[in-house]
């Protein structure tokens, strides 16, 4: 077996397995933020895509959030996200698109502000999580209704067994997971990474 890598090593050593298809890790991640730990995950994140020309980084909130802007820190480049409500003081031009969230079990409606995805954005999305897709999805349609390039996808976590990932990745999609997690079993706490 390969050695596991840093997020794999910090999801066996603080990671929760809540069910078959939940993993907690808002202990560093998700709800309590590791700044240093999720900065260091941004540099992983710089290298990967080191050779692709990205000017702004692309998530949705809330987790998402503090992983993007800890790798827009090294790489540079300004965090927009997309939101789950457009509150008052959102602009009127916006680019709006559906997502299932697998977390919440419920259809958002995410907008942009066309003030900040525009055709000449070469786009990196990052996310915490990925399980079976439909946020890294509705992003590339945000992206793809600005007229931007989307240049990879960044995950921290990705759930291999639910597909998203797989499917993602026979559609073309530049996609890097810091920990594929294959399966998991909540009564014995068994993680078994790709």
């Amino acid at each position: 077996m390969a050695e596991l890598n840093l997020l794999q090593k910090k999801i066996m050593a603080d990671g929760r397995i809540i069910s078959g298809d939940i993993l907690k890790v808002d202990s560093f991640l998700n709800h309590q933020i590791d700044v240093p730990f999720i900065s260091e995950l941004g540099k992983i994140f710089k290298e990967l895509f080191a050779d692709r020309p990205i000017n702004k980084i692309l998530t949705i909130e809330a987790s998402g959030i503090g992983v993007a802007c800890l790798t827009a820190v090294h790489m540079r480049v300004p965090v927009v996200f997309a939101k789950k409500s457009a509150g008052s003081n959102m602009d009127a031009e916006v680019y709006s698109t559906e997502i299932k969230s697998f977390t919440h079990n419920k259809v958002n409606h995410v907008v942009v502000s066309q003030k900040y995805l525009n055709g000449g954005d070469h786009i990196l999305i990052i996310d915490d999580f990925l399980a079976n897709g439909c946020a890294v999805q509705g992003l590339i349609d945000l992206v793809d209704q600005a007229g931007g390039t989307v240049e990879g996808v960044g995950i921290c976590i990705e759930k291999g067994f639910q597909g998203g990932g797989d499917a993602l990745r026979a559609r073309g999609i530049n996609l890097k997971s810091l920990a594929i997690i294959e399966k998991m079993d909540a009564k014995s706490g068994k993680i078994v990474f790709r």
